[in-house]
């Protein structure tokens, strides 16, 4: 005989825990004929089911702007989700929602190749994991010496340089960019705030407003 599970309790685990979202959710699983008005419970088998008419229906969404906008374009319901942790698209990480939000600009702006210099290791790596498969990046550690020349080569390839000032990097490499040839300014951006969020952050603000200059 299989075991059955409160509904109310099911749907909270997966953060459909507003009035709102929790009676919506329940109506799309009687509609499909999963439970009914005032059944408190419901088989494992038909949660099973239920999980995937859900998923299909809706896009779990945290209340963030720019997580709602990618929620209403999805072709899906948006579903709100508190705590913030199970929206779809952000997963309630400052970090994660500022990487998504970096990707969709530069896939609109064409930015592909970015250049960060400076960043602790594990940041570096971070960066890597995240953004490398959806655009091209250079990560120069701000530690180790960098030559003028090399420094250019990366200036000419960028679309978008970051010198992240916050972090671990020495003046002699970030002054190769921050002092290069004039003709490559307009791409170079200079972070004095800590955290991958306030680097993506600073590097969306500068994209825009030069889209529109």
């Amino acid at each position: 005989m299989s075991a059955d599970r409160d509904i109310d309790g099911w749907l909270a685990e997966r953060g459909v825990t507003l009035m709102d979202a929790r009676m919506r959710a329940r109506g799309v699983l009687e509609e499909a004929g999963l439970t009914r008005p005032g059944k408190a419970r419901m088989s494992e088998p038909k949660l099973m089911r239920a999980a995937e008419v859900l998923a299909e229906r809706f896009f779990q969404v945290c209340a963030d702007p720019a997580c709602l906008q990618v929620a209403t374009a999805s072709g899906r319901e948006p579903l709100r989700v508190e705590p913030r942790s199970h929206c779809a698209r952000c997963g309630g990480s400052a970090n994660r929602r500022a990487e998504v939000a970096f990707l969709e600009v530069c896939r609109n702006l064409d930015v592909h190749r970015v250049v960060v210099v400076g960043g602790s290791p594990a940041v570096r790596e971070e960066l890597e994991s995240k953004l490398g498969n959806h655009i091209h990046l250079r990560m120069v550690d701000g530690t180790e010496r960098r030559t003028s020349d090399r420094a250019k080569s990366d200036l000419e390839w960028a679309d978008l340089v970051l010198v992240w000032g916050a972090t671990e990097l020495h003046h002699k490499v970030s002054g190769h960019y921050t002092h290069g040839p004039p003709a490559h300014h307009h791409k170079v951006v200079h972070v004095v705030r800590r955290g991958v969020a306030a680097l993506l952050d600073e590097a969306m603000i500068h994209l825009q407003r030069a889209a529109v200059r």
